[in-house]
């Protein structure tokens, strides 16, 4: 099977050079604060953000070499990341992710929060230093739109009655705007023209909800050790994804069990149940392929090159995740 980093051999050195770089990019005054940054770096994960915004400024930039700037702008992609996974953290009380113990859980809630908010204001400095209001709105609105999708999120906890367009809409606050609004900025930092820099924001519209679809899928159907996190973890929240909305509307008992909030012996064994045996994770996985061929579509606006050829086998192997 493809995987995460076979498919970002154009950018592997890229990537190399933006790991080393990011610590250096969160040093803080306060040791604690500074080594709780190190520790969310040298955590791992695939990179899959700042990667994809590599691949779009090689692709854009059509065979001259990345300037500062789009190299920058990959730094902040991660850094913005990486500070709504700690916030998540905290809103989640999450004990571990990607199989290593969390922020709030090494320094507790109240450093961990203060880390995501130093995470963000450093992207913002270092945001703002590029000198290009246009990337400086885009990449404002995607911290916006954490926001956003956290208290949408919060408020619709074990809320039944929550429709699939409003599921995607927060999906796309939580996961695809960073992907499409920080993609949109690396063609504008290319000078590729308004109807690509709109394309490429499709393209990360789309991947990022087939991405998030497929996280929801995994949360019942991967195990612990491959999901860095307890399975079924979602359910159990409250949090309402495409598996259990599809599943709802085929087995109306699952409803109650939510509603009630698994407060009765059995309930939750109960709801697992029902959505595995329901078409519920088929019909998910339906609409992240659904996603995934619009994303595919998006990208007949770049000019063929290695580049260009893993942003394309992006789209299969988001899917890959889950067969």
């Amino acid at each position: 099977m493809t995987t995460a980093t076979s498919l970002f051999t154009p950018v592997e050195n890229d990537l190399s050079q933006l790991i080393d770089n990011l610590t250096t990019l969160v040093e803080a005054q306060h040791p604690i604060l500074g080594a709780a940054a190190e520790h969310l770096f040298s955590a791992g994960g695939k990179r899959i953000r700042p990667a994809i915004v590599l691949l779009v400024s090689r692709a854009t930039l059509k065979g001259q070499d990345l300037t500062p700037r789009h190299r920058r702008l990959a730094e902040i992609t991660e850094m913005i990341h990486t500070a709504s996974l700690v916030h998540d953290d905290v809103v989640d009380d999450a004990e571990i992710r990607r199989q290593v113990p969390t922020v709030n859980t090494l320094f507790g809630n109240r450093i961990a929060v203060l880390a995501g908010d130093f995470l963000f204001a450093q992207s913002s400095w270092y945001l703002a230093n590029l000198d290009n209001l246009q990337v400086v709105k885009l990449l404002s609105e995607v911290i916006r739109d954490f926001a956003e999708g956290e208290i949408q999120q919060g408020l619709s906890c074990f809320d039944t009655d929550i429709t699939l367009e409003k599921y995607l809409q927060k999906s796309y606050f939580k996961t695809a705007s960073l992907i499409a609004n920080s993609g949109k900025a690396a063609a504008v930092l290319s000078d590729a023209g308004e109807e690509v820099a709109n394309k490429i924001y499709s393209y990360g519209r789309n991947l990022g909800l087939a991405f998030q679809i497929v996280d929801d899928i995994l949360d019942f159907t991967a195990s612990e050790e491959v999901l860095g996190k307890p399975v079924a973890s979602d359910l159990v929240s409250g949090n309402i994804t495409a598996p259990v909305l599809f599943a709802m509307a085929e087995k109306p008992s699952l409803k109650i069990l939510i509603e009630r909030e698994f407060s009765e012996e059995g309930d939750l064994q109960q709801a697992l149940e029902l959505v595995n045996n329901s078409d519920g994770i088929e019909k998910a996985r339906a609409l992240a392929y659904q996603h995934s061929q619009l994303a595919l579509q998006d990208l007949d606006c770049l000019q063929k090159s290695p580049a260009t050829d893993s942003l394309v086998e992006l789209t299969d192997y988001v899917l890959s995740r889950i067969k």
